[in-house]
């Protein structure tokens, strides 16, 4: 899969292609997978993203997890850019381009609507998708679990307040269902998976064979499926809103610009400060793309609830949606050509040794 991974890009834009053609075509058919949800999760959609995250899933130590704690420079990154910052700047920006810039441009009725839009995207992390990225710029897979599920808990707590307080209104219904079932379909469910197919390969090595090099052999066998369910999620997802973007072509362009202006900014924010503060590169570039990627289903689903479904406000969140794939592979881009940047991995644990050593003898 080398070669075919260095043109992903390419890949991915002639998927965006046939998804938009094919959604054209046969617009039925795509109504019909659209259907197939619960909570407003489809399911289609979450058998693509096991496919995606399974092989990152067997790649997770829980053994090793226990020693996180020890490198805490990537969860404060991630908690301080997801939840302080990222949907603070993306309420600004929206105010910014759909009542100043933009105003000329779009009908001012609608421009609340598109604020909000991008407030429900600002205010939802990535939950699934970020292990796509992580595998993708080799990340550490023990690592990026831990920064998913904190994020998943803050979200639970933190989302509604927040959407709130930059909505301006007291009572938002957040649909707990979608939020929930979410997790248990792209984090827990694939998860486990892992976990019992780890248990497998490490349970049956010979002697002399390392447990952790027959991991490594299996994912590598398998990981050309999480690769081909990331095309084939481009095309389901442009096959679902290709009349949109027919339509519309000049709204979605104006819709997608504080959308790429937040997720580089977001990006160069949380890279930039793992860079000052030394973060390992398998640590660092999880941390940033897990802020940049969103939680989609999350926004899309209160988008609805909140404005109805033809609404200014769940236009954007699809738009998000549109745009998010092939911003998310040039961060990956950027991020692999820059990793050099970074300290690697093992000198850090190296680091941590020789602390540990030098108390030990002070001891």
């Amino acid at each position: 899969m080398s070669s075919f991974e260095r043109y992903l890009s390419l890949w991915v834009a002639l998927c965006i292609a046939a998804g938009i053609t094919l959604g054209s075509l046969f617009p039925g058919l795509f109504r019909l997978l659209a259907d197939l949800e619960y909570g407003s999760v489809n399911f289609v959609v979450a058998v693509l993203i096991w496919f995606m995250v399974y092989p990152m899933m067997v790649a997770v130590d829980f053994s090793s997890l226990r020693r996180v704690h020890e490198r805490p420079k990537g969860l404060v990154i991630t908690l301080v850019v997801n939840w302080l910052v990222k949907p603070f700047t993306m309420a600004a920006l929206g105010v910014l381009f759909f009542e100043h810039v933009f105003a000329g441009l779009i009908d001012p009725a609608d421009a609340g609507q598109y604020i909000a839009g991008l407030i429900l995207l600002g205010a939802a992390p990535c939950t699934a998708m970020v292990f796509v990225w992580s595998q993708m710029t080799r990340g550490d897979a023990n690592y990026t679990l831990v920064q998913v599920s904190l994020n998943d808990v803050v979200m639970i707590f933190a989302f509604a307040p927040i959407v709130a307080l930059l909505l301006g209104v007291t009572d938002i219904a957040v649909p707990w269902e979608t939020l929930l079932l979410s997790v248990l379909l792209y984090v827990v469910i694939p998860l486990a998976a892992g976990v019992v197919t780890r248990l497998h390969l490490t349970g049956r090595v010979g002697p002399g064979v390392s447990a952790e090099a027959e991991v490594q052999r299996f994912t590598g066998r398998i990981k050309p499926l999480s690769v081909l369910g990331l095309l084939a999620t481009v095309v389901l997802l442009f096959g679902f809103q290709g009349r949109v973007i027919l339509e519309q072509p000049l709204l979605i362009a104006l819709i997608a610009v504080p959308l790429l202006i937040q997720s580089y900014g977001i990006f160069a924010l949380a890279y930039g400060a793992a860079y000052l503060w030394r973060v390992p590169f398998n640590v660092a570039a999880p941390c940033a793309l897990i802020g940049t990627s969103n939680f989609f289903e999350l926004a899309v689903a209160v988008a609805i609830g909140l404005f109805g479904l033809n609404s200014g406000a769940a236009l954007v969140t699809v738009v998000g949606v549109l745009v998010e794939v092939p911003v998310m592979l040039s961060l990956v881009a950027f991020a692999n050509r820059t990793s050099a940047w970074f300290p690697a991995a093992d000198s850090e644990a190296a680091a941590r040794g020789r602390m540990r050593g030098t108390r030990e003898e002070k001891a």
